[in-house]
């Protein structure tokens, strides 16, 4: 008997990487080992010199087959020393969780897209060419005047679920067609590796449907919302006070801080935050408590009970959660070493 292992790992494309995968097929307990792929065809390698290992590191069942099949997250490494690749962002992580580990830190992401229409390109409920009514009754919306693509949403639901994933919850965005899962509050090498897994089970569940899954930051232009991955971010210490929840508000603030968490926070983030439509400006910082308009907020219910998490309101939907989950692991953890 045999089974099927799901290798998935994140390529070299810029300016936002994309997800890829190839199917292992293997002995009944054998279990996944190092394997490879032509990075010249990933954008992460010259075609004289091709070969980019992959090494698993994160397996969970596989919904869409079912029986032993699996999934299995990879870290990307070079032939010749088996050190990390250079678009091996999980490695950077490990590096910055092996100082700063010890904090204990959790994270949830809320990860938001945009369903399109594969031959016009326009958001799912966006008539061809013309624009529905304003924003307002979408989000959170029921009916089918409102709604459009909830058989997708379910599906991946249901399909994350049976994978294992640590899934939190759904819901229709402001921008008709646009909706958000959460992940979380796991650690984070996992909820980076399950982001991962639930936006390739995402995609899938997109070609089922013959819809395409949009992660662009501003996917209409004009008066509506961009779709971005608000990142909650907590410590053993900020869940237990609230002077640690103010001093790591305040860290990603300091001299050069936005301006480093803004570039690996994803491509179009200018487009994105304007200072409109629940958004601080790309260049200006702010936090502020249930401040839905400032980079960073502290939820009200963290102020009043005097403990907890801070949001990240500035991730876009196409960061990667490996940059997004190491700068801020990085910039928090040295403030509250």
């Amino acid at each position: 008997m045999t089974y099927r292992a799901e290798y998935i790992w994140t390529d070299g494309t810029e300016p936002t990487v994309e997800v890829r995968s190839k199917t292992k097929v293997l002995a009944d307990g054998e279990e996944p080992g190092i394997w490879g792929f032509d990075g010249s065809s990933t954008n992460q390698a010259e075609g004289s010199d091709s070969d980019v290992v992959l090494q698993p590191v994160y397996t969970c069942p596989d919904p869409l087959r079912g029986g032993n099949d699996i999934m299995v997250m990879c870290e990307t490494l070079l032939p010749e020393t088996l050190e990390p690749h250079p678009t091996n962002m999980r490695a950077k992580l490990r590096a910055i969780l092996d100082k700063y580990g010890d904090q204990d830190f959790w994270f949830g992401l809320e990860q938001e897209y945009t369903m399109l229409d594969p031959v016009t390109k326009w958001p799912s409920g966006f008539p061809p060419n013309g624009f529905p009514g304003p924003q307002g009754p979408y989000y959170c919306g029921v009916g089918a005047l409102r709604i459009h693509g909830r058989d997708v949403v379910e599906q991946h639901t249901t399909w994350c679920i049976d994978a294992g994933l640590a899934i939190s919850g759904t819901n229709a965005e402001v921008m008709p067609g646009q909706w958000e899962f959460q992940i979380g509050p796991v650690d984070a090498l996992t909820v980076g590796d399950e982001i991962w897994l639930a936006r390739y089970l995402l995609y899938r569940a997109g070609e089922e449907h013959q819809i395409e899954i949009s992660l662009a930051a501003k996917p209409m232009q004009g008066d509506w919302n961009g779709a971005g991955m608000h990142t909650n971010v907590s410590t053993k210490a900020m869940r237990e006070n609230y002077e640690a929840v103010v001093k790591a508000a305040e860290s990603l603030g300091a001299p050069g801080k936005p301006e480093e968490h803004i570039v690996g926070y994803g491509h179009g983030i200018e487009l994105r935050l304007t200072g409109e439509h629940e958004t601080e400006r790309y260049d200006t910082f702010s936090y502020g408590v249930s401040d839905r308009g400032a980079s960073v907020r502290i939820p009200w219910q963290v102020h009043q009970e005097g403990k907890g998490y801070i949001e990240d309101r500035r991730p876009n939907a196409n960061a990667d959660p490996y940059v997004v989950t190491a700068l801020l692991s990085q910039t928090i953890g040295e403030v509250l070493a």
